[in-house]
């Protein structure tokens, strides 16, 4: 086997293919300049050597080849290095493609929101259905305690980003898997650093469904605006929507209004009920995408359907890590703001008026650039306080966006002053949910140590 050498290797996507790579034999070694936990902990579990930061000597001369994550551009160090050396380079959406999906039967989840979630979901049926997937998650699923794993049966579920593929290639990465069956969740407009406007989104989401055979099958959110529009660009597969509206072919009925127990039909008909630990709508919509997956590939759906009871789903998507002095903390990945705001409806419902308090770093490309700030305030409604990191790279002005903001709101400039401002304003019975798709200095736990000092 040869020797791999990933660039960019703690993100979600990267550390899932270095997974991945290890378990088919290779060896890996690594670099990436920001680690940190789930996907740090995976990596050092699986003995892959992490190498901090990008040099010119990072990657080894004997290497057989290196794998660039998006997240790198020309003028990197590492990269340029790879470049004048001639050494063989790939994206790791490629390397997948080549690797582990040939003769696989590929189940490509897609959405604005949802995706990890969703992928996850899919993964846990397929497995409790006895298929022994294949997988690859933009997180560390808690009930398989990895991202990634090859599986020996014939599926292979896969998180299908619409972000490009790498700076030799400005595709969406799900071009690359041609999946037999595509759930498309949901589309709106982000990624503001690529995609000058929903419209080029669209595009990139046609492309994959050119790329899904007769054979196949589509799941389709019935109610998406922007995704129906994208379907009538042309479509080669049959198409089943879902949603809650009844006229489509699969529709969910809430029982609990937290989205905590809801009955799924198909086509008119009762399938069956849905118990377990999941909140809101948008983890329904997700819930509904996955059974009907499932089913597009054989599974009986009522043999599966009780073990969502025992479902974890997967680590920073509303995650409890605990609770002291009567507050419970949570870490959320949440980054877009439907993502927020479906979320705190989720929690809303849960715990009724007690009152939550969201610590929000806007790190994303897009939120750094500004593309959501109008929006940001809105979906914080179900929050009665919001502390926001704002950072000096923070481009755009918080002030205005403080002011918005239904309850009440601060902006501090670094990760000591939030924590200090969330102890004083914390109270018993409070829920603090700390939100952002990066690191947050490790602020989730911080907090939870500092309510567990004497």
């Amino acid at each position: 086997m040869s020797t791999i050498h990933i660039l960019g290797i703690a993100g979600t996507f990267m550390g899932g293919v270095a997974a991945l790579a290890r378990e088919k034999g290779h060896t890996v070694r690594g670099s990436d300049q920001a680690i940190y936990p789930p996907m740090s902990t995976q990596l050092e579990r699986l003995g892959i050597a992490l190498d901090p930061g990008y040099r010119a000597d990072s990657v080894a001369p004997d290497c057989d080849e290196v794998v660039i994550g998006n997240a790198l551009s020309r003028g990197n160090p590492a990269v340029e290095a790879v470049l004048d050396a001639g050494q063989r380079y790939i994206s790791g959406a490629q390397w997948l493609s080549e690797q582990v999906l040939p003769g696989r039967d590929t189940l490509a989840v897609a959405g604005t929101h949802g995706k990890t979630t969703t992928t996850t979901i899919l993964t846990w049926l397929l497995h409790s259905a006895g298929r022994d997937p294949g997988f690859l998650i933009g997180g560390v699923a808690e009930d398989f305690g990895v991202s990634a794993r090859v599986g020996s049966g014939r599926e292979f579920v896969v998180e299908a980003d619409e972000y490009d593929t790498a700076f030799f290639d400005k595709r969406s990465k799900f071009v690359h898997y041609r999946p037999l069956v595509a759930i498309l969740n949901n589309l709106e407009y982000d990624h503001a650093d690529i995609f000058p406007d929903v419209a080029a989104i669209q595009r990139q989401f046609h492309h994959l469904i050119r790329t899904v055979p007769a054979r196949g099958r589509l799941i389709v959110n019935g109610e998406d605006g922007y995704l129906a529009e994208v379907l009538a660009m042309g479509c080669w597969t049959p198409v089943e929507r879902f949603g809650f509206d009844p006229t489509l072919e699969w529709h969910a009925e809430l029982v609990e209004a937290d989205g905590s127990v809801f009955v799924v039909h198909h086509r008119g008909e009762r399938v069956g009920e849905v118990r377990w630990s999941l909140l809101g709508r948008h983890n329904v919509l997700n819930g509904l995408a996955a059974l009907a997956a499932a089913h597009a590939v054989g599974v009986e759906l009522a043999t599966v359907i009780p073990a969502l009871a025992a479902f974890r789903s997967v680590k920073r998507r509303l995650e409890v890590i605990g609770q002291a002095r009567d507050i419970t903390i949570y870490d959320d990945f949440a980054h877009h703001p439907t993502a927020i705001r479906t979320t705190l409806d989720g929690l809303r419902a849960k715990v009724g008026d007690a009152r939550i308090v969201v610590a929000m770093e806007p790190r994303s490309n897009s939120m750094r650039l500004g593309a959501h700030a109008q929006a940001l305030a809105p979906s914080l409604d179900g929050a009665d306080a919001v502390v926001f990191l704002h950072r000096p790279e923070l481009a755009w002005d918080a002030a205005s966006v403080i002011a918005a903001v239904r309850g009440q709101a601060y902006a501090v400039p670094d990760t000591d002053a939030l924590l200090a401002q969330l102890g004083a304003i914390a109270a018993p019975g409070d829920h603090v949910v700390f939100m952002s798709n990066g690191g947050f200095d490790g602020a989730p736990r911080r907090f939870l140590a500092q309510l567990r000092q004497p």
